[in-house]
């Protein structure tokens, strides 16, 4: 299963993340890098142009994902599994407190 979203930082596509059989990417997204005063979406994930891979979901990304009565909302009226954090990442934060949400991203597995 491919899934993908976009990474925006106040308004701004800052980058993709990707789920895919091998685990999770994440990368900057060129344009963003351009800008005269980019910032880090987090200290774990530093500016680069060079692509982030992980086994698991990035702690930073797990980390946006509500908890608690908010997740149980969400679980319940989207019928989302509480198990699938990549599906929980690209359903509830598109809206998330802070400078940092997550758009999700069609990808061709979609079609």
């Amino acid at each position: 299963m491919n899934r993908a979203g976009q990474v925006f930082y106040q308004d701004i596509l800052a980058g993709i993340i990707q789920e895919n059989e091998d685990g999770y990417t994440f990368q900057y997204d060129d344009l963003y890098l351009q800008q005269p005063h980019p910032q880090d979406i987090s200290l774990t994930l530093p500016l680069s142009h060079e692509r982030y891979f992980s086994k698991i979901l990035f702690p930073f990304f797990d980390g946006l994902i509500p908890e608690g009565w908010l997740l149980n909302i969400a679980i319940d009226n989207w019928k989302l599994n509480p198990k699938d954090r990549m599906g929980l990442l690209l359903s509830v934060c598109s809206d998330c407190i802070g400078a940092v949400s997550i758009k999700a991203l069609k990808t061709d597995s979609d079609e």
